[in-house]
């Protein structure tokens, strides 16, 4: 291998996995994809996507580029892209933000969600439409 291509690969994030039958707790930040599979108590905050397994509980705040919930999470989540909750999955928490939110049948979503257009996308204005009342003989 060439100097170029290992100093390349050195920067180059790695993904983190907590595993079955790990229990974790504190802050957690980093640039790659994160996979629970275990237990987790705190703050997740990833670059790039963070997924909660289906037997994984997470009772965490997460702010990601994207989200996919198979598991349990308990706490608010942000996403910048998408946010994905499973027909395993079970979030009780609000959604602070994501561009799109998927819930598939049997996926549960306990708490509020709040979805706006991105700041380069505008809404399309409605043209003002011509309204009459009319008043009926009866009342």
């Amino acid at each position: 291998m060439s100097r170029s291509k290992a100093s390349k690969n050195s920067y180059m994030p790695t993904d983190s996995l907590i595993g079955r039958g790990t229990e974790v707790e504190g802050a957690l930040s980093c640039e790659a994809n994160v996979r629970v599979e275990g237990k987790f108590n705190g703050v997740i905050e990833s670059r790039a996507c963070v997924t909660i397994g289906e037997h994984a509980e997470a009772r965490s705040d997460i702010s990601a580029r994207e989200v996919i919930i198979a598991g349990k999470v308990y706490g608010d989540v942000q996403a910048d892209g998408k946010l994905t909750i499973t027909s395993t999955g079970q979030m009780f928490g609000d959604v602070l933000a994501a561009s799109s939110l998927v819930i598939a049948e049997g996926g549960i979503l306990n708490g509020s969600s709040k979805m706006e257009p991105k700041k380069n996308e505008q809404p399309d204005a409605a043209p003002a439409a011509d309204v009459h009342f009319f008043e009926t003989e009866a009342g």
